[in-house]
């Protein structure tokens, strides 16, 4: 694995996730997913998940599984994306009653758009960083 490859995808790749996952959630999807406060923390805390992400699917396609297309990229993200989403969407059902069965539906289908997007830059990148 090159080092220099993983962490140029990786912060690409968290950058890429941060930024439609901010559209997604923050602009298009507000009235329907509950917001986090505008303190600085939280934009911390945030931006840091979506980079732990970027740096999780970029170690996974340059340690393992050598992807380095977009559309292969594309379909590993979106496979990650769902099982995320599964993971974390039945954990909030468990958790917060609020959460109604086409919430979790839509949450599902956003995040694997969003990882699956994610995912092609990454083995986009992968591919042009040598």
């Amino acid at each position: 694995m090159k080092t220099k490859t993983f962490i140029v995808a990786g912060i690409c790749g968290g950058i890429t996730n941060w930024l439609l996952s901010s559209l997604s959630y923050g602009i298009i999807l507000a009235d329907y997913f509950a917001q986090p406060n505008e303190s600085k923390r939280a934009f911390i805390y945030l931006f840091l998940g979506c980079l732990a992400l970027g740096f999780f699917l970029s170690y996974f396609y340059n340690r393992w599984a050598q992807i380095s297309t977009i559309s292969t990229g594309a379909k590993a993200g979106g496979f990650f994306g769902l099982f995320i989403a599964l993971t974390s969407g039945f954990t909030k059902m468990a958790m917060d009653t609020s959460i109604t069965t086409e919430l979790f539906t839509l949450d599902i289908a956003v995040s694997i758009c969003i990882t699956a997007i994610t995912g092609g830059i990454i083995g986009f990148i992968n591919n042009k960083v040598r």
